[in-house]
């Protein structure tokens, strides 16, 4: 590992979302009464069923761009409809999208954490999340009609863990990999908005075989729990929202990133209450209009501080 992108093991990520979960207790809430929500079982695994809430307003049947939502919580703990996402899917249903919130298997929930010469649990982790996903898309793919999805306008936004597997199911899928052989060759998700994400590759640097969707990255650059850079080892590196900004930019492939000076890990999930103008900015630029955009934008609030804070005692180890 690169000794000045350090990055704190996952384990140290479990601990610090369990006490934040204190403050995200509860359910999403629909802010009118023309809004609705619904729950149906998309895969049956060994875990048991996975589900998935459609949200929507007016009929569900009117065929509307998709965002499709992967929660966050370090791959061992989180739920599909916390109250943390309450603004954001609210938004997006106000804004006449359906926002997709998905299950999937918490790969790192009983298992031994990774640690920077053995990441095996954290790859097998993100493969899970990211089938899971590729599951729920081919349901929505093979129940458009009657859901109202449009199947060419189906965007990956994740949060953390969520970020990390949305990046991670775009990037399989431009690469056709074995883990994606369960979605129709012709399809290809049509936006990413990942907020604190990043990917891990085996094979080196990620590259992508065709052009990847127009990707929106957020990230804090004090982040110790999600590499805001990179991280690597020979081969095997885990590929922050900066590396990844500065390949799109390289490869001319358009992207939109805001780096927040002096911030950690609340950047997982602070745009999705402080950032809901520029997303939908995004969504409208970016997907429906198809602009070739390539933005940067360096924010820093003075007065605002890091709330994500990791516990003395945790740092020494």
């Amino acid at each position: 590992m690169i000794p000045n992108n350090k990055v704190y093991p996952l384990s140290i990520l479990f601990l610090t979302l369990l006490f934040s979960s204190l403050s995200s207790v509860g359910q999403i809430v629909l802010h009118d009464k023309k809004f609705h929500v619904d729950t149906k079982i998309f895969s049956q695994t060994d875990s048991g069923a996975l589900k998935l809430d459609i949200y929507y307003s007016g009929k569900i049947t009117e065929t509307k761009p998709t965002v499709l939502f992967v929660f966050g919580g370090g791959f061992v703990m989180g739920r599909r409809d916390s109250k943390l996402f309450d603004q954001y899917f609210n938004a997006l249903i106000a804004h006449d999208y359906k926002v997709v919130s998905v299950d999937y298997r918490l790969g790192l929930k009983g298992k031994k954490f990774p640690s920077p010469f053995n990441t095996s649990n954290l790859k097998a982790a993100i493969d899970t999340a990211t089938a899971d996903v590729f599951d729920a898309t081919a349901y929505l793919i093979k129940n458009a009609k009657e859901l109202g999805i449009d199947t060419a306008m189906i965007i990956l936004s994740g949060s953390s863990a969520g970020a990390i597997t949305a990046l991670h199911a775009d990037y399989n899928k431009r690469n056709a990999t074995a883990l994606s052989a369960k979605l129709p060759p012709h399809f290809q998700y049509k936006g990413v908005i990942s907020f604190a994400g990043a990917i891990l590759s085996y094979h080196g640097a990620p590259k992508y075989a065709i052009t990847p969707a127009p990707t929106m990255l957020f990230h804090g650059t004090a982040d110790k729990l999600v590499p805001y850079n990179k991280v690597r080892l020979l081969n095997r590196g885990f590929f922050g929202s900066k590396y990844l900004a500065r390949t799109f930019s390289k490869n001319g492939y358009p992207y939109y990133f805001q780096y927040v000076q002096n911030m950690g890990h609340e950047i997982a999930g602070s745009p999705m209450v402080e950032n809901l103008p520029d997303i939908l900015w995004f969504i409208e630029n970016y997907i429906i209009k198809q602009k070739r955009y390539f933005m940067e934008v360096d924010f820093k609030d003075a007065d605002k501080k890091p709330t994500f804070s990791i516990p003395p005692a945790l740092k020494k180890r």
